[in-house]
């Protein structure tokens, strides 16, 4: 298992030295335009309200851990080869991202107006046809030094389909070189027939934490567990996904990522719409949204759960003897349409996303005392963000908050945020 101090020693001071020198990217002026029905601020969503921990558990907002048996992963293992490791993976990347410059206007336009991003990038449409950009986590959050083992790593999360033709992948992104980013896919998938096979993770991805060695995935009926050191080759290169015909496929992918466990909230079907990692709590703590529509008549419920500080159980979140995680905070919220969400110390980020398919959306910073919202434009709109909020992922040792929409991956800087905020 990965140990935190090991990637410390690693020698990355250029890297870390590039990363930090980028500039702010001059945007397409046309992608900055905001309609004048876009200008009225007419959703004011005021402080936070705290739950009680009465209010906590009456809101079904506990979650139920249940873990693959290792008897079933171990089959799978013996039957598909040995597992592999990030590295590997990142080896073997056979696309890449391309700058700014190189994206047509089209995609750049998903870029936020203010702040503007640092950096940008956007996936060859041929490689993402028909394919939904979801979440995006990075190695800032998997270790608290940006990096896993030599290289700082993004992982995109994309969804193709629903129900039974629905398929789920992540794009492991060896980011070291901040000029050229280079990537392969993995397949993710769930254990089934004691580990004599597995099926595709048949949801749309909408959140990811990679903390330590596991990857935290959100989709419609909770939320998936996934062993960063349990990655599976495919053998085969076909649309199926599982064992056909000559060995494994995974959907045109090179690799497979078998789930080791899920969590499910009790008491219902869906998972949370949103998460990120916070390490500004103690212990370091996993917070999550729901995704409440414009014009639904509730509020938006906002929680976070502790992760676990026994060595044995890395990655996962701190449960019970019954395997219940609770949550230890909670709040309420008339912000809607949340996509993405950071926390740190006593501020909560949230990006909406727009209320019509042609706008744009809203990125708050709110706290028990007071709500503010990003600026942009003349007549002081606070409709700045992309139009479909993605998930936030925030590296602690660059400052820098990740995000897609649509083609484009992007960072721009928490200060930059902070700075914007009206």
């Amino acid at each position: 298992m990965k140990q935190r101090g090991r990637h410390r020693r690693q020698k990355r001071g250029r890297a870390l030295r590039a990363l930090l020198a980028g500039t702010a990217l001059a945007l397409t002026a046309a992608a900055t335009m905001i309609s004048a029905s876009q200008a009225t601020v007419s959703d004011r969503t005021g402080a936070l309200k705290a739950l009680s921990s009465s209010d906590r558990t009456s809101a079904g907002l506990r979650l139920q851990e249940r873990a693959v048996p290792r008897s079933t992963l171990d089959r799978l293992a013996s039957a598909m080869g040995r597992p592999v490791g990030v590295t590997t993976v990142l080896g073997d990347a056979d696309h890449s991202l391309l700058d700014t410059a190189d994206c047509p206007p089209a995609a750049r336009a998903a870029l936020p107006v203010t702040p503007a991003a640092a950096r940008a990038y956007c996936w060859d449409a041929a490689d993402t046809r028909g394919w939904r950009a979801g979440a995006v986590t990075t190695s800032g959050d998997a270790d608290d030094d940006g990096h896993w083992g030599e290289h700082r790593v993004i992982l995109s999360g994309w969804s193709h389909g629903s129900g039974r033709t629905g398929h789920a992948r992540v794009a492991f992104v060896d980011a070291t070189d901040p000029g050229r980013l280079t990537y392969t896919w993995a397949t993710l998938a769930v254990p089934v027939d004691g580990g004599r096979d597995y099926r595709g993770l048949a949801s749309r991805v909408s959140g990811m934490v990679w903390y330590q060695g596991k990857l935290l995935v959100t989709v419609a009926d909770g939320l998936y567990v996934y062993d960063l050191h349990r990655i599976q080759r495919a053998t085969v290169d076909s649309g199926a996904v599982g064992r056909v015909r000559g060995g494994w496929s995974a959907h045109g992918a090179k690799y497979v990522l078998p789930a080791v466990g899920s969590y499910r909230l009790a008491g219902r079907t869906a998972g949370p719409a949103a998460i990120s990692l916070d390490r500004s709590t103690a212990p370091d703590s996993l917070v999550a949204s729901e995704r409440v529509p414009a014009d639904g008549d509730r509020t938006t419920r906002l929680w976070r759960y502790a992760f676990s500080g026994d060595p044995a159980r890395a990655g996962l979140l701190a449960t019970d003897a019954a395997g219940r995680a609770e949550p230890v905070q909670a709040y309420e919220t008339r912000t809607t349409g949340v996509g993405g969400v950071l926390s740190l110390h006593s501020d909560w980020y949230l990006a909406g996303s727009a209320d019509s398919p042609d706008g744009r959306g809203t990125l708050w910073r709110q706290n028990t005392r007071k709500a503010r919202a990003t600026v942009c434009g003349a007549d002081e709109s606070n409709h700045c963000w992309t139009g479909r909020a993605g998930s936030l992922s925030y590296a602690q040792d660059t400052g820098d908050v990740w995000s897609q929409s649509g083609r484009m991956l992007y960072a721009l800087p928490l200060a930059s945020i902070d700075r914007s905020l009206g």
